[in-house]
């Protein structure tokens, strides 16, 4: 079984309770959602039409300052699920750590796979991925570093699904000319709190982007999604106040996590990832209380953390975290 935060069935499985007992912040989603308000009738009930879908991804264009062409699909993971298609199987290279799902997608779809940890290791792939800013560690790689590295591969898949807090590191910005062998992913869900709605996008050239919409057919994400997406895209007072927010929320995450005796390893304004001196004891702990992390199976020291979504469940997290402080001697 793949990896991954959110999977709170296993929590309650091991520590009890259900799921209004836990805190999740095993994910990096946004714990304050955008308020998405009362729905049309015809957002439930009607096949979207071809204009809404067509306004959908203007509405993304402007809202990632980009001038690439931009495809909607149902979230970001159904375009890593895709991006294996894009070019005839060859050899894969991908920045690690990082999100598990595109080396196991590439693999599921017949390719050569590499995890590597440097930029120099990847020149030379047929397919080379980049998340940009990285989960879980949090680094982030400059235009120019990726814009020199897209001149040595055949296929630089730029994920940018953590971006939208920082949106001035995106390589999609409309100032920058990118070559045509350069696709970035978006993801709705995450900086919105609003995962359920299964919403991301795929930026790049026009004859990449015409070949992922034959892929994904003529309706590839729901009414629902495109109502809400598009209400939320021209909300800036919303998406200016919610960045302030985050900054404000990771400090404090950050000084109770030193408090607790944890080194920060990076992250962004969505979560954060720190070393522990035992991450699964940490995750116990915290799991005991019924708040739930994220560890990784390559390192026994990290633990990630995403951000409490209200005063409440801050101070239960500042009350766990006070056990796991050292003790003076």
């Amino acid at each position: 079984m793949r990896d991954h935060g959110g999977n709170m069935g296993l929590a309650i499985a091991e520590f009890g309770g259900d799921p209004a007992d836990w805190i999740d912040l095993s994910t990096g989603i946004n714990g304050s959602p955008y308020p998405v308000g009362q729905l049309s009738a015809a957002a439930w009930t009607r096949l979207p039409e071809r204009d809404s879908l067509i306004g959908l991804e203007r509405a993304a264009q402007r809202a990632y300052g980009t001038s690439l062409d931009v495809v909607a699909v149902a979230g970001a993971q159904a375009a890593i699920q895709l991006v294996p298609t894009l070019k005839p199987v060859g050899w894969a290279a991908i920045l690690t750590p990082t999100y598990n799902e595109h080396a196991a997608a590439l693999r599921s779809g017949g390719w050569d796979v590499d995890e590597v940890a440097t930029f120099g290791a990847l020149e030379g792939a047929d397919l080379a991925v980049v998340v940009n800013p990285n989960n879980p560690d949090g680094n982030v790689y400059t235009a120019k570093a990726l814009l020199a590295l897209a001149a040595t591969v055949g296929l630089l898949i730029v994920d940018e699904s953590f971006a939208d807090p920082e949106p001035e590191m995106s390589l999609a910005s409309a100032s920058l000319v990118l070559p045509g062998n350069v696709v970035i992913l978006r993801s709705f869900g995450k900086f919105y709190g609003l995962a359920g709605v299964r919403l991301g996008f795929v930026l790049g050239a026009p004859a990449l982007a015409d070949k992922i919409r034959d892929m994904v057919g003529p309706w590839p994400v729901s009414g629902m999604a495109i109502e809400v997406c598009k209400r939320a895209f021209e909300d800036d007072a919303w998406a200016d106040q919610t960045r302030a927010q985050l900054r404000r929320d990771v400090a404090r995450l950050d000084l109770l996590a030193r408090d607790a005796g944890w080194e920060l390893i990076g992250g962004t304004p969505l979560f954060r990832t720190y070393a522990t001196l035992d991450a699964a004891k940490a995750q116990r702990d915290l799991a005991a209380r019924h708040i739930w992390t994220r560890i990784f199976p390559y390192s026994d020291t990290w633990i990630r953390l995403g951000l409490p979504g209200n005063e409440g469940d801050w101070s239960r997290l500042e009350a766990a975290l006070n056990i796991a402080k050292p003790v003076a001697t």
